[in-house]
């Protein structure tokens, strides 16, 4: 039986933004995940969307098919994916529908795949204003972060990683019932987020853990507590590049408990132009670079073919 994990809490709409860029440090040097709440997202919306994502994910397998991921988006089955490649497992219990950016660039907008409108009128719009609601808390939490790390608030902008940054909305769906296996079966495998930041919200369903000490033997595993309304976030691997392992990219996954779940994660990475190198503030003569400078979309390229084996 895990222990409970107790993640700090942010405050989005809190006027003092000193007081909540000193929070969001402390919280990404010691868990690398925080609960943030009063972020704006009417509770209205996030139910809309989890409705609309169980419709489609309801349809029959062929029908989902037909939308099969390309481009890192559309429909990913079950055991499409294993984030963990280490593992014998024969991929994932879990099924899943990627949106990428909507705003921008057309030849990124246009490669978007969409349910049938006649089946799902209302499907496409929900998931563009979604996408767009948290594009803009994304930005928000990115301004608070180089606060926390002693950089101007405009620091990301400046270096081109906001500049029409990659923001990805993945749909997922994990089902109860599992079936007779001889090995355990994951809703998804221990893994790292690849990215900047990651924002997070289920339907309640728990089963997601992390594990605070990566590098550890055993590994030590929490359970992270659902609350309603507020988003999870979490750092990715290219924010803990950017610091130098200041803020931790943290080690998490999603164990099966005999419920259906669904949730939706939002991942908002930097322009794939953006070169991630380590900041000013996070390094020095006795503790230098820990990693090489690296271009952002050819990183997340690489990370990606790792997970889908290709």
């Amino acid at each position: 039986m895990a222990e409970t994990v107790k993640l700090p809490i942010i405050d989005l709409s809190s006027p003092d933004r000193i007081s909540t860029a000193k929070s969001i440090r402390q919280a990404c040097v010691d868990y690398g995940f925080f609960y943030l709440v009063n972020h704006g997202v009417e509770g209205q919306l996030l139910s809309k969307v989890l409705e609309e994502s169980k419709k489609f994910f309801s349809l029959p397998l062929n029908e989902k098919m037909k939308l099969s991921r390309k481009h890192h988006r559309g429909y990913s089955p079950l055991y499409a994916e294993n984030l963990d490649p280490l593992s014998r497992s024969e991929g994932d219990s879990k099924e899943s529908f990627y949106v990428g950016p909507v705003e921008g660039d057309m030849a990124q907008t246009n490669l978007n795949q969409w349910p049938s409108q006649e089946i799902f009128p209302s499907w496409r719009l929900t998931m563009e204003s979604y996408h767009k609601k948290l594009m803009s808390v994304g930005k928000k939490l990115i301004y608070l972060i180089a606060m926390a790390l002693n950089l101007d608030e405009d620091y990301f902008e400046k270096v081109g990683a906001l500049d029409t940054p990659s923001g990805f909305l993945r749909l997922l769906h994990y089902p109860g019932e599992l079936g007779c296996f001889n090995e355990q079966i994951y809703g998804a495998s221990e893994h790292l987020d690849y990215g900047m930041i990651t924002l997070l919200v289920s339907d309640g369903v728990p089963g997601l853990q992390v594990c605070r000490e990566k590098f550890n033997q055993p590994r030590l595993w929490e359970d992270v507590p659902h609350i309603n309304g507020a988003f999870i976030v979490n750092i990715g691997d290219m924010m803990e590049r950017w610091t130098n392992c200041l803020f931790r990219s943290t080690l998490h996954r999603v164990m099966p408990v005999g419920q259906e779940r669904y949730s939706l994660a939002f991942f908002l990475d930097p322009n794939p132009d953006c070169v991630v190198e380590c900041l000013e503030s996070c390094c020095s003569p006795s503790c230098p670079a820990r990693f090489p400078p690296v271009r952002s979309g050819a990183y997340l390229e690489e990370r990606f073919k790792l997970t889908y084996g290709e």
